[in-house]
């Protein structure tokens, strides 16, 4: 493989079950990068492992647009039902997240006859042309990749961590949510925009939640000007904010609503649901792919769904961000010097670290240590951020108190030991 495909560790997997890796030398490890946001029920769930098994045995493939088979019909159906809106919906099945948004944008360009598309600063949307054109981290996700796709315009998006001094968090937020109405001169005019894209909790962007009066504000200027609102919701969808969706804590209902990841435990599926006469728009043959809606991947979703559903597991996805985000803070109480910010929605949670809490310069070298020292006793966490100093937790959604208490033992000692080494003890 070639060194482009970057591994995050050295670890070779034989095998997992719900927040347990083994590697090929017998060792077992705690897994809270859950391949990166895609297993919030965890690894090989049984329901699912065995939906997938009982349909390999009936039917592998056929493509969903050259037949219909019932897992897709029914899944169709149920994430109808799912998404945000109290009106009629529509969904279509992709691969990957990348490819929902960039279906997405090619249901809305078809439907309003317009080319623009909005999308903000911190935003990780995919790698294909047109999502790495979205994504706003250049040098690691796009740089030597292009020309992207034209017609994509950037405009700022509040983080609260960073903003200027002596600034409240709630008057920097109020300043973005004014600044729209500008931007929306300066950078494009709304007559142009198809669709408005955005994450509710910004993943590859350092788990920045938006705050609600933002999408609140952006949800009255797509009413305004005839823009369709899309929430891209391939990381902090599926119960990962301790609710299905993670606008939902806004209030805001989308046009359109991209998923993927955790949405069937790992097998490779996405989808985009929508206001029904929006998603009618593409003509006949417009939209689809050879694998897009797999059966396997279908009826594991649907295991999934009935899992992810079920209002206790949501309710002790809420208990656990609680738990974890007490921790964090404990952390950053005894290392004020080295964790900057404790931030996230629900058990969607980060830390970011830098080299001065006043400066609040980022410190990627202590986040590469910090994620090397957490793997060598045992628990693999990943980077995230636009300055990937971000450490980001994505373990399964229903581990219990000891596993949860585990890790964050293990991150403990793991912050202690790199605040050592780099002076900051």
């Amino acid at each position: 493989m070639p060194p482009g495909a970057a591994k995050l560790t050295g670890i070779a997997v034989v095998s997992a079950h719900g927040a347990v890796v083994k590697d090929a030398d017998g060792n077992e490890l705690l897994d809270f990068a859950g391949g990166i946001g895609a297993l919030a029920v965890g690894h090989t769930p049984e329901t699912v492992v065995t939906a997938v098994k009982t349909q390999a045995e009936a039917l592998l493939h056929m493509c969903a647009i050259v037949a219909t088979y019932e897992p897709a019909v029914e899944l169709a159906e149920r994430l109808n039902r799912l998404a945000p809106g109290a009106f009629e919906h529509r969904t279509v099945f992709m691969n990957s997240g990348a490819e929902a948004l960039e279906t997405a944008v090619h249901i809305c360009r078809s439907y309003t006859r317009r080319q623009g598309v909005v999308v903000f600063d911190g935003a990780y949307h995919g790698r294909t042309n047109l999502t790495l054109a979205m994504t706003s981290k250049f040098n690691l996700f796009k740089k030597g990749f292009g020309p992207f796709a034209p017609d994509v315009y950037r405009l700022p998006c509040p983080n609260l961590y960073r903003r200027p001094d002596g600034m409240s968090a709630e008057a920097w937020a109020d300043w973005h949510v004014r600044q729209l109405d500008h931007s929306f001169t300066a950078y494009v005019d709304p007559s142009h925009v198809a669709a408005v894209v955005i994450e509710p909790v910004m993943g590859e962007g350092g788990f920045l939640p938006v705050p609600a009066a933002f999408l609140q504000k952006l949800r009255a200027l797509c009413d305004q000007h005839g823009m369709l609102l899309v929430a891209d919701e391939v990381q902090s969808g599926m119960g990962r904010t301790g609710r299905i969706w993670a606008i939902d804590h806004a209030g805001v209902v989308p046009d359109l609503v991209a998923t993927a990841k955790s949405l069937a435990a790992g097998m490779p599926l996405s989808a985009v649901i929508g206001r029904a006469e929006v998603m009618n728009a593409p003509h006949p043959g417009g939209l689809g792919g050879t694998y897009s809606g797999n059966p396997l991947a279908c009826v594991a979703a649907l295991k999934t769904l009935d899992i992810l559903t079920d209002p206790a597991f949501l309710a002790r996805a809420t208990v656990l961000g609680e738990r974890l985000r007490g921790r964090l803070l404990a952390i950053q109480a005894r290392h004020p010097n080295l964790v900057g910010d404790v931030r996230g929605l629900g058990p969607m949670l980060a830390i970011e670290l830098v080299k001065d809490p006043v400066t609040r310069e980022p410190w990627m070298e202590a986040t590469q240590a910090l994620n090397a020292a957490t793997l060598q006793r045992g628990l693999i966490t990943l980077r995230a951020g636009l300055y990937s100093n971000c450490l980001r937790l994505l373990p399964p959604l229903n581990i219990s108190d000891a596993v949860a208490d585990e890790a964050m033992d293990v991150l403990d000692q793991s912050v202690d030991a790199v605040a050592a080494s780099m002076g900051r003890a």
